[in-house]
């Protein structure tokens, strides 16, 4: 039993909130004094902690679950190390930082090796817990956590993880919303589970999608890329193309961020934390257009273009909408009847936002031919033939073709011949 931990790890302070965690607090007051007061509490409180954390973890379990615990608190940490090492080697922080780094590590790590065997003498084994669930919040996040394992020099193994992923929230997840009327902190929600279409999984819109893939890997490398505007028919797969590029670009850098179009006008606080971050950020706007009593497009006209600050280089904005111009527009307003003394001047500043989108990509109602195919597609992913009926089910299927339409039919038709193979 190491009973100088608990001393040692008194002095951490680039990694204090660490020992601050009540599960490290009860491990430490226990290898310190495992004779002491109500020390058949804190065991039981211990082992309560370490099981519901690995049981309800979302992560894959490395080591045991109280190894885990440990590695999962230093990649959630957000210090001044994490947030160094996003921005630099390790080679160019200062000695005095890295110094300590080192020093409190180690006492990390001891931390971690310690034998729940023997602090925990009548529970059973750390190895033997398993996940609720296991979600792929970030590829690299299961490997770091081995190499931890098999290190015994953790310092330079987190600081290159951190350059690489990020840190805190941005380190974790890949997809975010943005809650604007959540407490300081914690506005930025990680997505756990992000839609996992892939471009792969879309039929038709070739050059649409194309389009939208190279604008990102230009961000993903450092060109100028534009903000997008998808725009056309419901259905079409707008929403689904720019959720695609996340899984495209799945082990690149790329983040993910909704925003609401009721929050545009968040837009300013949202860039002034990303400007900085070394991942690359698409500010994905859902189904977007404006009424007439909203003002909230001025925010995004100066953020897309004509505002006194400038864009990160770091972050587009991708759109999605049914109407190409954003702004409803009524035919009064043009004609005599309008009271409006400058018309010109008002049918000027409301085409000028989508005019700010450097691409404006169009996603129009597929033809016959083009549905049929998607239906095609998308039935054959579920082992289905389309024959000659079938397809004329698929045209009576809805009234507006699309790609949502064709999906739905065959998830119909996959339902229906799940049922008919039971009875």
């Amino acid at each position: 039993m190491d009973k100088n931990l608990y001393t040692d790890s008194e002095s951490l302070a680039i990694f204090m909130p660490l020992s601050e965690d009540y599960a490290v607090e009860l491990a430490l007051k226990l290898t310190a004094d495992p004779d002491g007061e109500q020390v058949n509490l804190m065991r039981a409180d211990l082992f309560s902690e370490i099981a519901e954390r690995a049981e309800l973890s979302a992560q894959p379990i490395v080591g045991d679950a109280w190894k885990n615990l440990i590695f999962e608190l230093l990649l959630e940490g957000d210090n001044v190390f994490a947030k160094k090492s996003e921005c630099v080697p390790l080679s160019e922080m200062g000695a005095s930082l890295v110094a300590q780094v080192r020093r409190e590590l180690l006492i990390i790590k001891r931390i971690a090796d310690i034998d729940m065997t023997e602090l925990l003498p009548d529970y059973p084994s750390m190895k033997d817990f398993a996940p609720k669930k296991i979600v792929c919040l970030n590829k690299n996040r299961e490997e770091l956590k081995k190499k931890l394992l098999e290190s015994d020099d953790w310092t330079e193994i987190l600081a290159d993880y951190f350059l690489r992923n990020g840190s805190g929230i941005f380190g974790m997840y890949r997809a975010f919303r943005w809650l604007s009327h959540a407490e300081e902190g914690e506005k930025f929600c990680g997505v756990e589970q992000p839609d996992p279409i892939t471009l792969a999984d879309l039929t038709e819109y070739a050059w649409q999608r194309e389009a939208v893939r190279r604008n990102t890997l230009k961000l993903l490398k450092g060109l100028p890329a534009n903000n997008m505007l998808l725009y056309g028919d419901r259905g079409t797969g707008k929403s689904s193309t720019v959720k695609a590029m996340l899984n495209e670009f799945s082990e690149e850098p790329l983040r993910l961020m909704e925003v609401f179009k009721e929050d545009i006008v968040d837009l300013p606080e949202i860039l002034s934390v990303l400007r900085n971050r070394p991942e690359k950020y698409i500010l994905f706007i859902d189904d977007f257009s404006v009424e007439e009593n909203e003002s909230g497009y001025k925010t995004l006209k100066a953020i897309l273009e004509g505002g006194i600050e400038a864009r990160p280089q770091n972050v587009v904005l991708y759109a999605t909408s049914n109407r190409r111009n954003l702004i409803r527009e009524r035919f009064s307003e043009r004609g005599p009847q309008s009271d409006d003394v400058n018309p010109e001047d008002t049918q000027a500043e409301k085409l000028s936002l989508s005019d700010r989108f450097g691409m404006k990509i169009p996603f129009l109602s597929p033809s016959k031919d083009e549905y049929l195919n998607i239906v095609r597609a998308l039935a054959a992913k579920r082992g289905i033939e389309v024959d000659e009926a079938m397809c004329k089910k698929a045209m009576n299927w809805q009234i507006a073709r699309s790609g949502r339409a064709a999906k739905q039919f065959v998830d119909f038709i996959a339902g229906e011949m799940g049922l008919d193979a039971e009875e």
